[in-house]
């Protein structure tokens, strides 16, 4: 019997949550999949896995068993890691995630200069706007876009992004420039809800933050659409700072309501921790970090730029609402 190979299948069911379900990922015959499994238990005189229709269990051996397996099994990779010059030279393959807009103008550009640089290094990039799994998809690295959980990940913070209300001159001077949250009520909005709801939309000011009804005049499933929108004169639409960075330069957009804009998000370099780092991982880490940090700051320089040229009609009205 090989082990280690026993070892990785029963990971591999514990993870896929039953033995069929692991051995479609894997590909090999269910019939194999469960002899082997119960050639391991037999081998080691002890009950690992409780099985029904429905889902697979482990037993108190068994679960004590696949920390065990899942330390032992890492361990051998990065074995075989440092056996071919992995953590001697960067070289390899390298799997980046990121979200698709940001990935596009931001990350895409700083991985081109990175496989100029890394002539032994291969890079594929899944531009996803879903949080994607970086241990079940091998994933190397992710950028991330928000708060994170807890995890055993390990992140690093390179800037932040802000969520802005915008619209075009030509729609500001039609319909007259909202001075607090409470004037969107008599505008046409323009909603992409993977940033905003359709509905409401929330501000904050003086740690008081209020929901407002919104009138969503155009709704929109990307946030391109929703910019194109603004742009042309649709209403006022809600975006990321970075999405809208060469539209404020432009000035084919222009912020509103600036004061009420809800704290900002972190954004992050996010990849898993070990004893080891593969040299390619942190080559890709020192060389993306820095410059990311940089176009985050052009970004956020952008946006205060706009903010020093605040349309003349503009007041403050304090909100009413609970605290945040």
């Amino acid at each position: 019997m090989d082990r280690l190979e026993a070892m990785a299948l029963l990971v591999a069911a514990v993870d896929a949550g039953s033995q069929s379900a692991a051995a479609r990922k894997l590909r090999i015959p269910p019939a194999t999949m469960s002899r082997k499994l119960s050639d391991l238990e037999s081998h080691l005189g002890a009950r690992l896995l409780v099985r029904s229709a429905r889902r697979l269990a482990l037993t108190d051996a068994g679960r004590a068993y696949v920390e065990a397996c899942k330390r032992i099994l890492e361990d051998v990779a990065e074995a075989e890691r440092a056996a071919v010059g992995e953590y001697r030279s960067p070289r390899g393959q390298l799997l980046v995630t990121a979200p698709v807009v940001f990935g596009r103008l931001h990350v895409l550009p700083i991985v081109n200069a990175f496989l100029t640089s890394h002539g032994e290094i291969d890079v594929r990039l899944m531009l996803v706007d879903q949080v994607v799994n970086l241990v079940e998809e091998r994933v190397d690295v992710a950028v991330r876009i928000g708060d994170l959980p807890d995890s055993s990940l390990v992140a690093s913070r390179v800037g932040t992004v802000r969520r802005v209300a915008c619209g075009s001159p030509t729609y500001l001077a039609r319909r007259g420039t909202p001075r607090s949250p409470d004037d969107l009520r008599d505008h046409d909005c323009i909603t992409f809800e993977a940033i905003a709801s359709a509905e409401e939309w929330k501000f904050v000011a003086d740690r008081f933050e209020s929901i407002i009804p919104v009138h969503s005049r155009l709704a929109v499933n990307t946030a391109e659409a929703a910019i194109d929108a603004a742009i042309a004169g649709a209403g006022i639409t809600r975006a990321l700072s970075y999405q809208v960075a060469d539209e404020l330069r432009l000035g084919t957009l222009v912020l509103v309501l600036q004061e009420f804009e809800p704290p900002a998000w972190p954004v992050s370099l996010v990849y898993a921790g070990g004893r080891y780092l593969p040299l390619k991982v942190r080559a890709f880490l020192d060389f993306v970090a820095p410059r990311l940090k940089a176009a985050l700051t052009a970004v956020e320089h952008t946006a205060e730029s706009s903010r020093r040229r605040p349309p003349k009609n503009r007041g403050r009205t304090r909100l009413s609402g609970r605290k945040s």
